[in-house]
């Protein structure tokens, strides 16, 4: 499977097994994909909300942390990178994505 993070005009993507957790794979330098944001890798922050440009349909219903943080955006396609364990192509991006952080 082919991820793509694209920001500020580039594109950075990369072959990766499937089910391979994305902010994982960021946070061991494994993932070439400069500047996602990320912050607890739980689903509680919000920091590495993105948008599903591509593959969104391949992706599994968003689970009760991704409707806790994003709560009413869910219909714009953003997800919780944190929360994917992708098995097919998918194109995100973080650009012009901001989320605030849930309330404790």
């Amino acid at each position: 499977m082919i991820v793509t993070f694209e920001k500020a005009g580039e594109r950075f993507a990369e072959e990766l097994p499937a089910k391979t957790n994305l902010v994982v794979r960021a946070g061991i330098r494994k993932f070439p994909w400069p500047h996602l944001r990320y912050g607890c890798g739980m689903g509680k922050c919000g920091k590495c909300a993105c948008r599903v440009l591509a593959g969104a349909e391949t992706l599994p219903a968003p689970n009760w942390q991704e409707e806790r943080v994003l709560v009413g955006r869910l219909d714009e396609g953003l997800r919780l990178a944190c929360q994917l364990w992708p098995e097919q192509n998918l194109t995100l991006t973080q650009d012009d994505v901001q989320v605030a952080p849930p309330r404790p």
